[in-house]
């Protein structure tokens, strides 16, 4: 079965939030950077340090969080997505389809730098979106 995950959106200060909530909840943390990643190019050198995806995993708890900012900037209602975790390229193909009927498509499915299908999209209630489906490790 899928997994829904939250995955938030900060505005440079996503390893402090990620950084608080570890020692909250405890677990595991991993921060990746923009510095080093496909994305560094396309970015402003002052945001190099910043937080590109960060995930704390905990017993089944999986919290993810970023310092990307979607185009339109960070307001309420944006810095908060779900993030739907497929188990097969029908099924991300299926919900993709259905959630984004009279939605705005943000990013369309396609394969990406970390080896998996993604695509992000807000429905037609307002809510964001984020698939992902990795056929080459346990989905996260």
């Amino acid at each position: 079965m899928a997994q829904i995950n939250a995955y938030l959106n900060f505005n440079g200060n996503t390893r402090e939030a990620m950084n608080f909530y570890k020692d909250c909840l405890g677990g595991e943390l991993t921060l990746q950077t923009i510095e080093g990643s496909p994305f560094e190019a396309q970015c402003p050198a002052a945001i190099k340090h910043q937080i590109m995806h960060s995930a704390l995993n905990k017993e089944g708890l999986i919290l993810m969080a970023s310092d990307m900012i979607a185009p339109d900037g960070l307001h309420p209602g944006n810095n908060v997505s779900l993030s739907l975790n497929c188990l097969s390229e029908d099924e991300i193909n299926t919900y993709y389809s259905s959630l984004s009927v009279g939605g705005k498509i943000i990013e369309p499915l396609k394969p990406q730098f970390w080896g998996a299908i993604f695509g992000c999209l807000t429905d037609k209630f307002g809510i964001r979106w984020m698939l992902n489906y990795d056929n080459n490790s346990k989905n996260l």
